[in-house]
């Protein structure tokens, strides 16, 4: 399609106006410095000159900050924003009357595959209008979606360029799908149908797998697809845990805004997120950032429930199959181990019949020798012991008097010292208190002593003590020289 060129207008002259059907006379107001004009008066110049100075249409490339349907109508508000900064430098209101809005309508969505949306770029071709009441505005009469498609695959190609360059492309579809994904955190809209043909579907399964489904409702098309997305995204890590994968869907029907599907900050949160992730956003023809990255891609809701029913069923056939080949298995070890004990069974009894015969010899001649050891060894020991008995007498009488006469010697020694010996020679024990007395010193006057002596004993008072002074004497000397 060829675009004609965007001129800009050449600079106007209000004297160069026709003005015969304005009123009042635009020359006498210009003239007239006194007198003003109404405001309706002043608009109607305005569009007079922007209608003579604007003749042809324009194709113009801009960002819809807005866009919303009003009786058939189309409203637009377009922005234009730096190169460099996220600042708008330009800003217009746009309109598309019913008779044109809806065949374009239709054009773009079969085309881009999705309606137009806020933050989309699109290319216009629109003429200038300022009406007297509602202003200046661009009349929409043509629209292009290939310029559109372009300019989304173009933003997607990015994001899936800076994905790879940072390494996380892959991450989420590097994740091993588990086995048992029977707890389901499930992002979609509340009120969506999808979500319930999706819950009914799992439910109603006809093998009876038992499934559970937890809903974290989002924004699933507008300008909040992103962040309420992302906000879902985090009460789910929240709780880890509780939940095998996660499933992005909308609400089914006709086919909505994907745009929010193909943003930066959630597409790095989906594709590093720690559970598989299953994306069903129903695009026939396109895959968003996020189809690309997500663990599981498939069309509609219902199709998602289809494959963790069907996960989960090859599973269940798995383990079917794993049963069967160990019960088979079992089976057959069962048999070999029957077959190899019977054959072990023969083996041990023949073997067992040779070592019998061989056992028997053997005792026997262990038998025999310990018989013949036993013997022999009895016939030492018994000549030892009489040879040790004919050796011991002698000794044993020998020491036997030795013993005897030192008894005897020390009997003597005994009776020598025996007191009463002593006493019979003459002797006497002094006693006090019970005590044998040796010293006059233990002595005092008018005290009890008993005298011992040989017959008999006495007892008698002290009257007078008096010690020897010569033993005293030797006593000291002796106390000295030691």
């Amino acid at each position: 399609m060829a675009y004609p060129t965007l001129k800009r207008p050449t600079p106007w002259d209000a004297t160069n106006i026709d003005r015969t059907h304005m009123r009042p006379s635009t020359t006498d107001l210009f003239a007239d410095t006194h007198q003003a004009c109404s405001l309706l008066e002043l608009n109607r110049m305005v569009a007079d000159v922007i209608g003579s100075t604007f003749r042809h249409e324009y194709w113009v490339v801009a960002e819809l900050a807005d866009v919303h349907e009003r009786s058939g109508h189309c409203y637009m508000e377009l922005i234009q924003r730096g190169e460099n900064t996220n600042t708008t430098v330009a800003r217009a209101s746009a309109k598309c009357w019913r008779n044109r809005w809806m065949p374009l309508k239709s054009l773009f969505l079969r085309v881009a595959g999705q309606p137009l949306a806020g933050g989309m770029k699109v290319m216009l071709r629109v003429k200038a209008d300022f009406h007297e009441n509602f202003g200046f505005s661009w009349i929409v009469s043509d629209i292009d979606p290939t310029f559109t498609l372009g300019d989304m695959a173009r933003k997607r190609a990015e994001i899936v360029r800076i994905l790879k360059e940072e390494g996380i492309f892959d991450d989420n579809r590097n994740l091993p799908f588990p086995l048992f994904a029977q707890r389901i955190a499930v992002i979609s809209s509340a009120t969506a149908a999808g979500y319930g043909d999706f819950c009914r579907q799992l439910e109603e399964n006809e093998y009876g797998y038992h499934f559970h489904a937890v809903l974290f409702a989002a924004t699933m098309q507008g300008e909040r697809v992103e962040e309420s997305i992302v906000d879902a995204l985090s009460m789910v890590n929240e709780r880890l845990e509780e939940f095998d994968c996660v499933v992005i869907t909308r609400g089914g029907g006709a086919t909505t805004d994907l745009s929010g599907f193909d943003a930066l900050q959630l597409a790095r949160i989906v594709a590093q997120f720690p559970l598989p992730v299953i994306t069903a956003i129903g695009h026939d023809r396109d895959e968003s950032v996020l189809d690309q990255i997500a663990n599981v891609r498939v069309k509609t809701p219902t199709a998602a429930a289809a494959f963790l029913i069907d996960h989960l069923r090859r599973v269940d056939e798995r383990i079917d199959e794993a049963r069967t080949q160990i019960v088979q298995q079992v089976q057959q070890r069962i048999q070999d181990e029957k077959a190899r004990l019977a054959l072990t069974t023969t083996r041990i009894f023949s073997l067992f019949t040779v070592v019998k015969t061989q056992g028997e010899a053997n005792l026997q001649r262990l038998y025999q020798r310990i018989a013949h050891g036993a013997t022999h060894r009895l016939e030492v020991a018994r000549h030892r012991l009489d040879m040790l008995q004919a050796n011991l007498q002698p000794l044993v009488a020998r020491k036997l008097s030795e013993e005897q006469h030192r008894m005897q010697l020390m009997g003597q020694r005994l009776s020598a010292l025996d007191p009463q010996r002593v006493l019979q020679r003459g002797y006497s024990i002094t006693m006090c208190n019970g005590k044998a007395l040796t010293k006059v010193e233990q002595l005092a006057e008018g005290q009890q002593i008993v005298t011992r002596l040989a017959d008999g004993s006495f007892t008698s008072v002290v009257s007078n003590v008096h010690a020897d002074t010569a033993v005293v004497r030797d006593s000291e000397n002796l106390s000295e020289t030691s």
